[in-house]
């Protein structure tokens, strides 16, 4: 048997990932899709915490274009994020994995409140830790959360599991057909080109504590188990060469 090559991961699920091809809302095979796929990372004994986003639910975009002040638009958008948590929980616990969800605001009749020895605790229990609320903080992304909660639990890499993007390229393939895909980068490499990852907190903060992170494609399936037992795939992007 191939020995995996993490122990501990943050899996970055962004809100769209749940959405499929329709954008809004959650789509009942994606999600389930996931959740199996999860599952059978699990079952390879690594201890899997998710940050999940909500812009399949509420984008701070909308909030602009309403007029709305940013600070209540993130808050809107952490509230979509527990949302999501709730699904994924749901989903998971059906396939008979156990679960705990933690916000980072309160809300005691759902979850519980993030408290980082209980979920080094829940993780080293055999138990999937779904961080919602993001930070808890106005403008801060959920890609600042993943940094965040991989450098507080102690995880080895952070998964970004895109929708439909195989890895990082040098502009949208979509639109430019020269655009080049990068196999490795590092957090440096991605703030001084600008590349569309995550945000420059984010990518600060996991260079700073030295957190490696995959950028893969989530719809193609088995995806998550060939990036935990260390198979070339998506874009590596590392905190120090």
């Amino acid at each position: 048997m191939i020995e995996p090559k993490y122990k501990r991961v943050i899996l970055k699920v962004s809100g769209e990932a749940l959405a499929g091809d329709t954008g809004f809302g959650i789509q009942p095979p994606v999600i389930n899709n996931i959740c199996k796929e999860i599952k059978e990372v699990k079952e390879l004994g690594i201890e899997i915490a998710i940050v999940v986003g909500g812009g399949n639910i509420w984008r701070g975009q909308v909030g602009s274009e309403m007029g709305m002040e940013r600070a209540q638009a993130d808050y809107m958008g952490m509230l979509a994020t527990v949302m999501n948590a709730l699904a994924l929980q749901d989903c998971l616990e059906n396939v008979g994995v156990p679960t705990r969800v933690q916000t980072s605001i309160e809300m005691r009749q759902i979850a519980e409140p993030y408290i980082r020895r209980k979920a080094e605790r829940h993780l080293e229990k055999g138990r999937v830790v779904i961080f919602a609320g993001g930070t808890g903080n106005p403008y801060f992304s959920t890609d600042t959360t993943a940094a965040l909660r991989a450098a507080e639990i102690g995880a080895d890499v952070i998964l970004m599991a895109k929708n439909n993007v195989d890895g990082v390229y040098s502009a949208d393939p979509k639109i430019d057909s020269s655009a080049i895909k990068y196999d490795e980068l590092t957090h440096l490499d991605i703030i001084n080109k600008g590349l569309q990852v995550m945000d420059s907190t984010a990518s600060s903060l996991s260079m700073d504590n030295n957190i490696p992170l995959v950028v893969f494609n989530l719809n193609e399936p088995g995806n998550i188990k060939r990036v935990v037992l260390g198979e070339t795939i998506g874009t590596t992007v590392r905190g120090k060469r």
